[in-house]
């Protein structure tokens, strides 16, 4: 029986520890560091780095890590023992704190999108005293942010980190309109459900595109798929739920509140949901997270598979990101209360909030986009790549009672089961969206549209730093009339040109249906199918703006990460194409052509008796035409990636593969599911779909 109160967070350098093994006046200044940011001096980091070495070394640690979020979309980690020469050639176990403050990474193998040149090496990590260190593996994990020699960001952490400042200072102005005078932080705060698939382990050994690129590139649509609904929260198999168990034991050791596990729609997916925390644990937590189910799921001869599509035609993963903003002093601020239309401090931020996702829809889509999540969105499975907010009936009743002056009486009332025996229970304000790529749940957006092997960092620092210049555009219109009577009344004028500007981003129907896009194009709301469309408005004039005005971005930051994501981009369908390739040559073909060969030899040999097979001729036929249209295929698909090799610019070249290379791997692939379908299984080269999401 697992004591989750005694292991949970025991690998976890937490407050707990830090009461215990600091001194007071120690634990005091990097108490006042974590809530203030206000750097700590040497001395209390020296006394610091001491206390957390030797609680790692309590728990078997050798090493220490500064642990990161380069660009490349995971984690980066290089490990240094706490050895150290003492007299007489002894070895000692030391750590200063200069080590744990600053560490010195090669930033030119990393991502830097011309930022960084292979000859301009040196690079830092900081350490993060926002977020916990932790133990694992045998090493004192560090989680530090990552910048250039010239002080450019590499990472994906330091602009969530920079937005959060920024939220929080113009929340803080914002709130004092309201009287709110002993609010002094806000803090954005995130719970990332978290979608993955498992498969059995020997079957993914099989599958080369699995291997090199996450998903499937070959694969004919098996007889049985979602379409029972059968799976959606369906008892767990015994397998499934022994990895379910061991993972949330690991996770739990580490601090993170995995609180919610089930089956997902699709057959072999399934979903882990934890607890809300603030936006920079919730992300550090979120890729180790990631981490701990790919290792675990190797315990269980499974393999742990993340990315947004792996199977074609079946529904994708997402990582549904739930956020809200709560106050030093423990208010939620997107919590309407009983009675919202009273509430104007909440109807105040929701109308930003509006104002906002309206005017940088733009950048909302592209903080979600990613080779990965193209084959996602807007798959009828995800939302669409049209960004739109879901409100409810109520609140949009509330909303359209202050554009026309009118009085609104709450909707609230209790569900009646119509059975005796059940209790009734008050029925919540706002249905569920699952179309909404942004829709309000009761008290929080949940941004849907997030992909299952992103970075949340990404999605969250643009949300905030959309939402500190909306409440900061509020403060600058009514700071003028606070603690007057006329605040009221010049409130609610404002709310209602807000709202008769950006209403079109509200809509409350079905994102998945054909009716939508027609609508939101009349709307004038944009549409970026694919990461290439969206990539470059990321330095558009009204975002490179707000993002240089609050110190996110500044305008070379914005564009190195423009070209890294488009690199990306084109990378990965590099990577796919060639994989195609090479196992359409060296087993698919051969495959069809060995089972062509024995056809016609059967054809042969039973002519030679009198007994012609019609079916067999059929079969080979058929199979003989798509063998000759599979090589072409392949012919082409090698010429395509050549063709795109040579384009040099960036923007060009993703948009080349989008149009070209995609496009002819999608023929391909036909081909060779058809190909699949009319070949026995036995001498099918790789494991069928039906092998791989049923086996588990």
């Amino acid at each position: 029986m697992i004591n989750i109160p005694e292991i949970f967070g025991c690998n976890v350098f937490n407050e707990t520890v830090m009461k215990a093994k600091l001194p007071k006046n120690v634990y005091k200044n990097l108490r006042r560091t974590m809530e203030k940011s206000v750097p700590l001096d040497m001395e209390t980091a020296d006394v610091v780095a001491n206390a957390i070495k030797d609680w790692a070394l309590e728990l078997g640690a050798t090493h220490y890590t500064h642990w990161f979020q380069p660009m490349t979309g995971t984690t980066a980690e290089k490990h240094d023992s706490f050895i150290s020469i003492g007299a007489n050639g002894t070895a000692l176990m030391e750590f200063s704190g200069k080590a744990l403050i600053k560490g010195e990474p090669d930033a030119s193998s990393f991502p830097s999108g011309g930022l960084r040149q292979t000859s301009s090496a040196r690079g830092y990590t900081a350490w993060d005293p926002t977020s916990y260190c932790f133990v694992k593996e045998g090493s004192l994990y560090i989680p530090t942010v990552f910048v250039s020699y010239t002080g450019e960001t590499l990472d994906k952490k330091t602009p969530l980190l920079r937005s959060m400042d920024a939220l929080s200072k113009s929340a803080v102005r914002f709130l004092k309109l309201f009287g709110n005078e002993n609010v002094t932080r806000v803090t954005s705060t995130v719970g990332a459900e978290q979608e993955y698939f498992l498969i059995d382990k020997e079957k993914y050994d099989q599958r080369e595109d699995l291997i090199l690129t996450g998903r499937t590139l070959f694969g004919a649509k098996p007889p049985k798929g979602q379409e029972l609904d059968d799976q959606y929260f369906a008892n767990l198999k015994p397998r499934i739920a022994a990895y379910m168990a061991d993972l949330d034991t690991e996770l739990w050791k580490l601090g993170i509140y995995s609180k919610t596990k089930h089956n997902e729609v699709a057959p072999a997916q399934h979903e882990m949901a934890p607890i809300f925390t603030t936006s920079n644990l919730g992300t550090d937590q979120n890729e180790l997270a990631m981490e701990v189910m790919e290792k675990v799921a190797l315990r269980h001869g499974l393999v742990c598979l993340l990315h947004e599509k792996p199977f074609e035609g079946v529904n994708g993963s997402g990582k549904h990101n739930n956020w809200s903003m709560s106050t030093n002093d423990g208010q939620n601020l997107l919590d309407p209360g009983d009675t919202p239309m009273e509430n104007l401090q909440f109807l105040t931020i929701l109308c930003a909030l509006i104002k906002g996702v309206d005017e940088y829809a733009d950048l909302m889509r592209l903080s979600a986009a990613s080779a990965g999540n193209d084959h996602r969105l807007g798959a009828d499975e995800a939302p669409p790549a049209i960004i739109s907010m879901f409100l409810g009936e109520e609140l949009d009743a509330v909303l359209k009672a202050i554009e026309e002056d009118g009085v609104y009486k709450t909707q609230a009332q209790d569900f009646e089961i119509g059975v005796n025996a059940l209790p009734s229970f008050p029925k919540d304000s706002t249905d569920r969206n699952r179309t909404s790529p942004f829709a309000f749940t009761g008290n929080r957006f949940e941004f849907r549209m997030v992909g299952s092997s992103d970075n949340i960092g990404c999605p969250n620092a643009l949300l905030n730093t959309i939402v500190a210049e909306e409440l900061s555009w509020f403060a600058d219109r009514l700071e003028q009339f606070k603690g007057s009577d006329l605040f009221e009344v010049e409130l609610k004028k404002l709310l209602k040109d807000v709202l008769k500007t950006h209403r079109r981003i509200i809509f409350n129907g079905d994102g998945y249906s054909s009716e939508w896009v027609k609508e939101a194009e009349r709307r004038g709301l944009p549409n970026y199918p694919s990461i290439v469309d969206c990539m470059p408005h990321y330095t558009d004039e009204k975002n490179l703006r707000i993002l240089r005005k609050f110190g996110i971005f500044n305008k070379s930051e914005l564009e190195a990460r423009t070209e890294i994501h488009l690199e990306k981009y084109s990378k990965t369908r590099r990577i796919e194409a060639r994989t195609m390739i090479e196992m359409a040559r060296k087993q698919l073909l051969p495959a069809a052509l060995d089972y062509l060969n024995k056809l016609v030899l059967s054809i042969s040999a039973k002519k030679e008796i009198g007994m012609a097979s019609k079916t067999e001729q059929k079969i080979a036929d058929k199979l003989n035409d798509l063998c000759d249209r599979f090589y072409d295929s392949i012919e082409r698909l090698e010429k395509i990636v050549a063709d795109a090799c040579k384009i040099s610019d960036v923007q060009k070249q993703a948009e080349f593969y989008h149009d070209y290379v995609l496009a002819e791997m999608d023929i391909m692939r036909g081909i060779a599911d058809e190909i699949e379908i009319n070949m026995p299984q036995d001498l099918y080269p790789i494991p069928t779909y039906s092998e791989i999401i049923y086996n588990v």
